[in-house]
């Protein structure tokens, strides 16, 4: 008797249902779905893919919202969005951009080398899927205090882990974020981006359709790490006394990963292939399940022909397992010798494990018996779904009410000073190279910009030299004081980064990381957030291509910062006209962009100075952000601008000390309130340097695109002066400001 007909004559079997992480309700769902009680294999199966990492069931109800936005971009199409693998966007002359942010929080708390490093590798799976290939990644990243002990364990083997991977894979590491918070203590966020182009005409969708065709499975062996890997990792609350969620984390092969890229990119070149889908999170559960899904058919596989590297592996373990650099391939019959052609030239293991059927279900033996008999969209997308509670938190009007209006401001120009010095050298705001100098930004020679720059740009075109830009940002304060508008904030951040660089913005992709779901204030906060977003998308008119929801970041009853990661994606006709944050020449105009508000709550003075959290945070102006955008794109083009840099944590401060830091070009400025000038972090600004003789050229250009301007100061000398107040040298500003996080973590060694 084969294990599904023993399933169906013990109904009353006992399984470990709770044990895998499901809950009553969803086990009973289960056993109506499919007539009778599950098999292990079948319960293993639905456990990972119902898990709250691969199901999105408490937050696919808000989400909604997202597909009810246009999917044109301000340039085109979108050509896959919301659903695939990652979005794909039209940059035009013939090419398209795909990009995608994740996140592996907890796999990279507990094993933070690996966890981080495979979080890369997962992500660049996702681009390589679309028929894309990986031409760069970024690493939006959260840590508690740089001086922490949990900090000292986990940034070091995260940080490497990031590098290591991505610079194996020979792709440049180009932007990111290193973010230090109370709340990250004990659950770092880890999120990955990764940017690929490809053609047009290149593009793929992952579905397993046609009578016959062959499922082929490539890439490196399954073994037992990360047995429901990130799947259920990442799907509960993380308790340090609980073992109970910590199976192991994936261990990755970032050499065998680029051969996968190779070896895939040929397969998609040759058109053997009619969809190919990586083995991620919940691993060939859910590559099987989703392949089967989207497909017109049912599907059988053969799980005794999974090459393995543990031959103990029950099924239940194959089907759970996370091993990294895997792929799965739907190829017709007639194309599979030149498929395994390709995979033996790449040195690459492909073994045929099953075909596709013409049956509604997806059935999968194991030494001759069928272990699971299911219908294949009930896995992969009929899960739960959960319209959680949620309500405003009772302490939000008191946090609200506390605004930093309150806070003692500076006595005098020696105190502006030290509050200045102390800001800028903060752990947030001080030199991050001891981070970005272990990652290689500048590998295949297309990278424009990177670290410490705005935005990071890569040129997709050599003769053209047609480009994209990316950022992403959040300030968790901000979205701690009013979620909504926070992470209108985050976009607006984002989406000022690309623009001032001189790209036009165009898609969303975003990595929303928040704590337990089962805490209504958290749901709250989530609903809050994924509105906001979704407003701020209408009104610029650009569409979310795709993310990822991330909760259960917490430690005990203590959840993270609510932190709705954003990254913005736009395009560059011509990467030789970007506009750089640093100051290059004696003389020139110092002008602030956009309006000044007296907007000091949740800003980086009222945390370094005071260590305050409260009051609301600064007004978001879509409409002004638009037009400052746009005021960039068309200053890069007439080359009329020779810095720019956004205004925004530690407001223009941090703006005047990072410009001066590049070329040790000093600046000499007269502010009309020096402290609120300085420090104020109202959104919608940026600082723009323009040349003695082209004043009067860029005025006329802010005017035309209605963007309020302020003249400030000039380029020059060797140190900050702010008239009247206090003046600081560049050269010791900056030995201060790059001290920061070596002093603590000690210098690093390459």
């Amino acid at each position: 008797m084969d294990t599904v007909a023993v399933a169906e004559a013990t109904p009353d079997k006992p399984q470990p249902w709770s044990e895998l992480g499901l809950r009553e309700e969803e086990y009973d769902s289960i056993r109506e779905i499919l007539g009778r009680r599950p098999t292990g294999a079948e319960l293993a199966m639905y456990s990972v893919m119902w898990s709250e990492h691969c199901s999105y069931k408490s937050s696919k109800v808000h989400l909604k919202k997202f597909g009810d936005l246009p999917q044109e971009t301000p340039l085109g199409k979108t050509l896959a969005g919301i659903g695939e693998n990652a979005g794909v966007i039209d940059i035009g002359q013939g090419y398209a951009v795909t990009f995608k942010v994740e996140s592996h929080n907890h796999p990279s708390y507990v094993e933070p080398y690996q966890g981080a490093a495979t979080g890369v590798g997962g992500i660049v799976r996702d681009i390589l899927a679309m028929g894309a290939r990986p031409i760069a990644v970024m690493d939006p990243l959260r840590f508690g205090p740089l001086d922490a002990l949990d900090t000292r364990r986990v940034m070091p083997g995260i940080v490497a882990g990031v590098g290591g991977y991505g610079n194996c894979l020979g792709l440049p590491n180009i932007g990111g974020e290193v973010v230090f918070d109370d709340t990250y203590v004990g659950n770092p966020l880890v999120n990955a981006l990764c940017v690929g182009v490809l053609r047009h005409e290149d593009l793929h969708l992952a579905f397993a359709s046609g009578v016959g065709n062959k499922v082929v499975l490539y890439g490196a062996r399954t073994g037992g790490d990360g047995i429901g890997g990130v799947s259920v990792l990442a799907s509960e609350t993380f308790d340090a006394d609980g073992p109970a969620k910590r199976p192991s984390v994936q261990v990755g092969d970032p050499f065998m990963e680029k051969l996968l890229i190779e070896c895939t990119l040929e397969l998609f070149r040759a058109q053997v292939v009619n969809g190919i889908q990586d083995l991620g999170g919940a691993g060939l559960s859910c590559a099987t399940s989703e392949l089967a899904s989207a497909g017109d058919g049912g599907m059988h596989v053969e799980l005794d022909t999974v090459p393995l590297r543990d031959s103990t592996l029950s099924p239940e373990e194959i089907l759970m397992s996370e091993s990294q650099e895997r792929m799965m391939a739907v190829v017709e019959p007639h194309h599979l010798d030149a498929f395994m052609a390709i995979c033996a030239k790449w040195d690459v293991e492909a073994v045929v494990v099953g075909e596709v059927t013409d049956g509604d279900n997806l059935v999968i033996d194991w030494h001759g018996q069928t272990v699971v008999d299911v219908p294949p969209r009930s896995v992969a997308h009929d899960g739960p779904t959960y319209d959680r509670p949620y309500a405003r938190p009772e302490w939000q009007d008191a946090l609200q009410a506390d605004g930093a209006e309150q806070l003692a401001r500076p006595a005098s120009g020696d105190e502006l000073r030290d509050q200045v010095v102390a800001v800028v050298t903060s752990p947030n705001l001080a030199d991050k190279s001891w981070v970005t100098d272990q990652y290689d930004r500048y590998v295949q020679g297309n990278t424009v910009l990177a670290q410490p720059e705005d935005a990071g740009v890569i040129r997709i075109d050599d003769e053209t030299n047609l480009g994209v830009a990316v950022s992403t940002d959040c300030n968790g304060r901000f979205a701690k004081l009013d979620p909504y508008v926070g992470a209108q904030l985050a976009l607006a951040e984002s989406y000022r980064n690309v623009g001032v660089t001189g790209a036009l913005p165009l898609a969303v992709t975003d990595c929303l990381n928040f704590g337990s779901p089962e805490n209504p204030d958290v749901m709250w906060q989530f609903e809050q957030a994924t509105h906001g977003l979704k407003d701020a998308c209408e009104v610029l008119g650009i569409p979310v291509t795709g993310g990822n929801v991330s909760f259960y970041n917490q430690t005990g009853e203590t959840p993270i910062l609510p932190t709705p990661v954003v990254g913005i994606l736009g395009v560059i006709d011509d990467v030789r006209t970007r506009i750089t944050q640093g100051f290059v020449a004696e003389g020139s105009h110092v002008l602030v962009l956009g309006e000044t508000r007296d907007e000091l709550s949740g800003s980086s003075w009222a945390d370094v100075v005071h260590g305050h959290l409260g009051g609301r945070p600064p007004i978001v102006d879509l409409e002004a952000e638009r037009a400052l955008a746009n005021l960039m794109v068309e200053a890069a083009k007439t080359g009329v601008v020779e810095a720019a840099h956004d205004l925004s944590d530690g407001g223009l401060a941090v703006a005047l000390a990072e410009a001066t830091f590049r070329h040790g070009v000093g600046v000499t400025v007269d502010l009309d309130d020096p402290f609120l000038d300085l420090f104020s972090e109202s959104a919608a600004r940026a600082m723009v340097v323009v040349a003695e003789g082209r004043h009067d050229e860029f005025v006329s250009l802010a005017e035309k695109h209605g963007v309020e301007l302020a003249s400030v100061g000039r380029t020059g000398g060797d140190v900050i002066e702010v008239a009247g107040q206090f003046s600081v040298p560049v050269a010791e500003l900056k030995a201060a400001w790059q001290a920061t996080i070596p002093a603590v973590l000690g210098a690093h060694v390459a």
